[in-house]
């Protein structure tokens, strides 16, 4: 696996790349502007910084590898929350469930990175943490209205098509090219979510509304891949959870009924706690640090393997029949990675010597 800067493809394997010297001058203006109006942030400390060169940073300055396997890590803890979170789901309402899960997530990364957010604590933080946690909240929403009109499979289909669109939103707002290879990869990688998840082609308005939450996932991690590398990713996590917290409490308020405190027993608690601590803390810091030392395209990629995880772990641990249409599936997504990874280029090799 490559380091960041074997993301520049040739020219050859451009689909679309940032125009010329005149929209470059455009989004350059663009970035000065939108950094005086954000104003100075402190220094990131040297520990955590990449030599310049490579345009990356990270605690241990770590491989792309490593970084890149997290992500798979992550992916594979979203997947088994589908199943672990059911009493859950039945129980709380979706605004209030989504509270209990980013409330307690934000104030353990207060407790833990508390020196570093005061000592980044300036508006460039806050407008960059507060604009994601409002793009991951309208995602989380709009894929809960999703789930109400359509079924779990589609859900968890249509939801994996960011991975289709973070390079187009990359491209955007960070000027990052798109490749044949970045395409192909995606395309694959959504074929085989279909085999594992989808039932039909039907289209509903649940269905269009978990099409809009992918939008916004899409946003995301288009926007933690560009400013993790600038800003201390942990700090910017921290404000992202408080901000989807205190909306997801101001609109519980006002639309849901509160629940009885009857209702926290153990088999609520335990999937509250899970969720809370390793999905939203654990996992989505690992995100936002990890898109700052692999391409947007790759890490999304990555992401979307919670939808075949989710299957596989309900095959292993619900019961959940093994077909051949899931494993056509799985061969699929994992062509799809080592597409993205290596361009087939052993094959070239490969050929060349035959």
């Amino acid at each position: 696996m490559g380091k960041m800067d074997d993301a520049v493809q040739h020219e050859d394997d451009l689909i679309y790349a940032p125009g010329g010297p005149e929209a470059d001058e455009q989004m350059e203006r663009f970035d000065k502007e939108l950094d005086e109006f954000l104003g100075p942030d402190a220094p990131v400390s040297a520990e955590d910084r990449m030599p310049q060169d490579q345009a990356q940073r990270g605690a241990g300055a770590r491989s792309p590898l490593f970084w890149k396997l997290l992500l798979v890590g992550a992916a594979l803890v979203w997947g088994s929350s589908n199943f672990i979170m059911k009493d859950a789901l039945d129980t709380l309402p979706t605004f209030y469930l989504l509270a209990s899960r980013f409330l307690p997530a934000a104030g353990l990364l207060l407790a833990m990175l508390f020196h570093r957010i005061r000592a980044h604590f300036n508006k460039r933080n806050l407008v960059v943490g507060i604009g994601m946690g409002v793009v991951l909240w309208l995602a989380y929403s709009t894929q809960t209205l999703g789930l109400s009109g359509t079924t779990p499979g589609k859900c968890a289909f249509l939801t994996g098509t960011y991975c289709i669109l973070v390079p187009f939103f990359s491209l955007l707002i960070a000027r990052v090219p798109i490749t044949k290879f970045n395409i192909a990869a995606a395309l694959l990688c959504l074929a085989g979510i279909a085999l594992v998840a989808l039932d039909n082609f039907s289209m509903s308005t649940g269905d269009v509304l978990t099409l809009v939450s992918a939008c916004f996932f899409a946003l995301q991690i288009s926007m933690a891949a560009k400013y993790g590398r600038k800003l201390d990713a942990g700090v910017i996590t921290f404000w992202m959870f408080l901000t989807v917290a205190l909306m997801s409490l101001a609109t519980s308020a006002l639309i849901e009924d509160m629940p009885a405190w009857s209702v926290w027993t153990p088999r609520v608690v335990g999937p509250i706690v899970y969720l809370s601590f390793a999905c939203t803390l654990g996992c989505l810091l690992v995100q936002n640090t990890a898109l700052a030392h692999v391409p947007p395209a790759t890490g999304s990629l990555l992401l979307s393997l919670e939808s075949p995880s989710g299957v596989m772990f309900s095959c292993l641990f619900a019961g959940e029949a093994i077909t051949g249409r899931l494993l056509s599936g799985f061969a699929l997504i994992f062509v799809s990675i080592v597409l993205s990874e290596t361009h087939f280029s052993f094959l070239t090799k490969w050929l060349r010597r035959a």
